[in-house]
């Protein structure tokens, strides 16, 4: 792979910017096929697939410093915008937002000439091959990841993962270890165990998304739904997974103490024990209140 300069000279686009910006020079150049050139920041646009939605912050400022004093060591791997101004980042989102931290004016880049389908795949690839993605975006990438290889939809290829877990070694199965052989699991390993977050309340994926560990959020959803958000709270003051569980069991007990008077009267009602025990005015005075019965326990006890 060849390294060349921008063909937009840097002393014109110095002089250039004191006169006023021109529509010209956001054009991106015609690079040859898989060239490594140099465009300006200005030129770079995020891919309309970028799955990453969190950027941390302090993250992001440690790799503005790297690249201050070291620079972009690796190209982002970008394709010329469908209007021809500029580059779509397909792979170095990152790496573009840090440089423009960092006072960066040009950035290496890789051209590829790829569709959108194959622009989504590796920008999927490529975020999920870095170690601060987040637990909800890593198994939204891979779920698109897997349904985009196998041809499905986001739900079908949901239920196509739980028929897999269960049927004997086919194509489908070698398609999958092929596809998560760089990704660092197996692909039933996901199926198992990581799937089933993204049914998980939005509140518990969102802090998820803002930082919450996945151990944590595991054990707070656990908990009755109303008691997510201070359950939440105790945790961003730092409250350990020992802790968290501890009050999870004890809101659960809590809860169960606390069950609605309808479901005790029932119990009364429906122990053999208790009836046989009536005196016969009680059996009349039991009959006469029964007979002012809420029409909703009459037609549940007409289905019955």
């Amino acid at each position: 792979m060849s390294r060349r300069r921008s063909p937009i000279d840097r002393d014109g686009l110095r002089l250039s910017g004191l006169l006023g910006a021109s529509a010209e020079l956001t054009r991106a150049p015609e690079p040859e096929p898989e060239s490594e050139v140099f465009a300006l920041v200005a030129q770079l646009r995020p891919g309309l697939g970028q799955p990453r939605r969190e950027f941390n912050d302090e993250k992001l400022l440690e790799l503005a410093q790297s690249i201050e004093k070291h620079g972009v060591l690796q190209p982002l791997l970008v394709r010329i915008a469908g209007d021809g101004n500029g580059y779509e980042i397909i792979a170095g989102e990152r790496r573009w937002r840090a440089s423009q931290l960092a006072g960066i004016t040009e950035v290496p880049v890789v051209v590829r000439d790829i569709s959108d389908q194959e622009a989504r795949h590796l920008a999927l690839i490529e975020n999920l091959q870095r170690e601060d993605l987040n637990m909800v975006d890593e198994v939204d990438a891979k779920l698109e990841l897997i349904a985009n290889t196998l041809g499905l939809s986001r739900e079908e290829a949901r239920a196509r993962l739980m028929q897999l877990l269960r049927e004997e070694k086919g194509p489908d199965h070698q398609t999958l270890e092929e596809l998560f052989a760089t990704l660092g699991e197996t692909w039933s390993n996901f199926a198992k165990t990581k799937l089933r977050i993204l049914n998980w309340p939005r509140t518990i994926l969102e802090a998820v998304r803002g930082g919450l560990p996945y151990t944590l959020a595991g054990v707070i959803v656990g908990a009755p739904e109303a008691e997510h958000m201070q359950l939440l709270e105790k945790a961003r003051q730092g409250a350990s997974r020992v802790e968290l569980k501890a009050e999870v069991q004890r809101l659960k007990a809590k809860g169960q103490g606390e069950k609605p008077r309808a479901f005790h009267i029932g119990k009364v009602l429906s122990s053999r024990k208790w009836a046989t025990s009536l005196e016969p005015q009680e059996e009349k005075e039991v009959e006469e209140w029964l007979a002012q019965m809420p029409e909703a326990v009459r037609r549940a006890l007409g289905r019955s």
